[in-house]
C-alpha cells in the first residue's frame, strides 16, 4: 500500500513538473536569453558623422575630439551659414588617414555625401546582477559593455567600460517576456539602455 502511494505520488509530481515549461521560472539564464534576444539590445550603435561646415556647438563634442585625436579629421575656422550658430563654425574634412579608415565603412553610393551614419559597436551582456520579483512582474538588473565593430567603434566605445541597466519583465500565459513599454514604475529595455550608468 505504501509502495503504491509512493509510486502514485512520484508519478503525479513528474506530471506536474512536465506541465511547466522552462519559461515559467524566471532564472538568471532565462533573463539573459530574453535580454540578448531583444531588438533594442541587439541593435547596433550607429555613429553619425558630418564633414563640411559644422557649428561650434557640434565640433568640440567628445566624438569629434576622438576623431581628431586619432588624426582622422582636421578642421579650419569657417564663416557660419545663416542656419548654423553659434559662431565660429568649422570646416571639417577627413585626413588621408581618415579616408583610409572610413572608406570601407561608408556605402559606395554615399562617398560624396557630407553626412555619414556608420555602425560602430554592439552590446554584449556581461551578467545578470539581480532579479526582484513581485508576483508576475520583475525588475532585472544587468551589466553590459560595448564591443567595437570596427576601428572607429573601438575609438568611440572603449570595451573596458561596463554599464548597469535595469529592465522590466512580465510573466504571461506562455512565459516571461520583456515589457516593451513601461506599465509601472520602471523602464522598458530601450530606455534602460539609454539611461545606463557606469558599473562599479
Amino acid at each position: 500500500m505504501r509502495k503504491a502511494l509512493a509510486i502514485s505520488s512520484s508519478v503525479a509530481f513528474l506530471l506536474l513538473l512536465s506541465s511547466c515549461s522552462p519559461r515559467d521560472f524566471l532564472t538568471r539564464r532565462l533573463a539573459s536569453d530574453l535580454i540578448r534576444g531583444a531588438d533594442p539590445f541587439r541593435a547596433h550603435q550607429r555613429f553619425q558623422f558630418r564633414t563640411g561646415v559644422v557649428s561650434n556647438k557640434d565640433y568640440p563634442s567628445p566624438d569629434y575630439l576622438v576623431l581628431q585625436h586619432h588624426g582622422w579629421i582636421s578642421a579650419t575656422k569657417a564663416a557660419c551659414p545663416a542656419a548654423l550658430a553659434p559662431s565660429p563654425c568649422w570646416d571639417v574634412m577627413l585626413t588621408p588617414a581618415g579616408v583610409d579608415t572610413f572608406q570601407s565603412l561608408i556605402p559606395p553610393g554615399n562617398a560624396e555625401k557630407q553626412s555619414f551614419n556608420i555602425p560602430a559597436a554592439r552590446r554584449e551582456l556581461v551578467a545578470i546582477t539581480g532579479i526582484a520579483r513581485q508576483r508576475n512582474v520583475a525588475d532585472v538588473e544587468f551589466t553590459w559593455r560595448w564591443i567595437a565593430l570596427n576601428e572607429v567603434g573601438a575609438a568611440l566605445y572603449p570595451g573596458g567600460n561596463r554599464y548597469q541597466s535595469t529592465t522590466i519583465v512580465r510573466k504571461y500565459d506562455d512565459g516571461w517576456r520583456i515589457v516593451p513599454t513601461a506599465s509601472h514604475p520602471g523602464q522598458p529595455l530601450d530606455e534602460a539602455l539609454k539611461n545606463a550608468e557606469p558599473a562599479q
